[in-house]
This record gives structure tokens, C-alpha cells and sequence, in this order.
């Protein structure tokens, strides 16, 4: 799907407040209302809009502790690699996961709700997995999330 400026505009718009009224994120952009709601129609069919979400503070709910804890695999097995995928996506307290490339497998984001339960945790739901060869953590102390696109490629 080829887009326009007017496509990354209203992303660009949706992703710094994806609950803009209709009419609001028309003006912003410059295009009539009808155009704005056509084309988010569009970028929501088309995949490129995925959902839209509610931005939840942790700590608000006493998780007042996150981490990124590296993992590295036993064996590079797409079994291996695809259970431990499998398994991080039942654990409550995983907020993200990338399976990467480098030193390490997987980088997984964690909230917790203090120290000892994030050592809990990383002892609990990693050493004993039989697919995971090492595990490295890392607090986190602030966050900030991008509220910017990509630059668009250029023509």
C-alpha cells in the first residue's frame, strides 16, 4: 500500500492521541472529515493501523519495578525458539519480548513489583527452563516512549 502525506499524517496524529475525534484529527491534517475517516478505514484494513490501546502507568498499580532481562538460548532450534515464545507470552509479568539477533535471543521487558519479586521471577520463570543457557538483568530506571513515526521514505 502506497502512502501519501496525508496517510502519515493522520498516523502521525493517531499515534500521539489515537482518541482524537474524527472531525478534530480532519482539521489537524487539513482534509475534510469524510477524507480523515476514509482513510483511517483504509489504513485499519490495509493492517497498518493495529489497534488502539490505553496507556497504563505500572506503577499507579504498585508495580513499581521494570527490567529488561536478556536471554540466551541453550540451542538456536526453531522448537526451542518457538516454545520459549510461546511460554513468555503466558507470563503476567512480561510487558514486551523481541527475539533478537547477537549475543543474546531475547530481550523481555518486566514489571514487577519490587526487587525480590524480580529476582523471584527471573530465578522462577527463566533458570528453570530447560531451552534457556544464561539470563542477564537489567533495571530499568526511566522510559520513554517515541511518539514519532519513522521518516517517510522519500520518492
Amino acid at each position: 500500500m502506497q502512502l501519501d502525506r496525508i496517510d502519515y499524517a493522520l498516523l502521525d496524529a493517531l499515534r500521539k492521541n489515537a482518541r482524537l475525534p474524527n472531525k478534530t484529527l480532519a482539521e489537524k491534517v487539513g482534509v475534510a472529515p469524510s477524507t480523515a475517516l476514509e482513510r483511517v478505514r483504509r489504513l485499519r484494513e490495509s493492517g497498518m493501523i493495529q489497534g488502539y490501546h490505553a496507556e497504563i502507568d505500572p506503577q499507579a498499580l504498585g508495580i513499581g519495578l521494570q527490567a529488561m532481562i536478556s536471554v540466551r538460548l541453550e540451542r538456536h532450534a526453531r522448537t526451542d525458539v518457538a516454545a520459549f515464545d510461546t511460554y513468555l507470552k503466558t507470563l503476567p509479568e512480561v510487558l514486551s519480548f523481541w527475539h533478537v539477533a547477537g549475543g543474546n535471543d531475547f530481550l523481555v521487558h518486566v514489571a514487577v513489583r519490587d526487587s525480590q519479586r524480580l529476582r523471584d521471577f527471573a530465578l522462577d520463570a527463566f533458570t528453570t527452563r530447560k531451552e534457556v543457557a544464561h539470563i542477564e538483568t537489567n533495571l530499568i530506571f526511566s522510559f520513554q516512549r517515541n511518539a514519532r513515526l519513522p521518516a517517510p521514505p522519500r520518492d
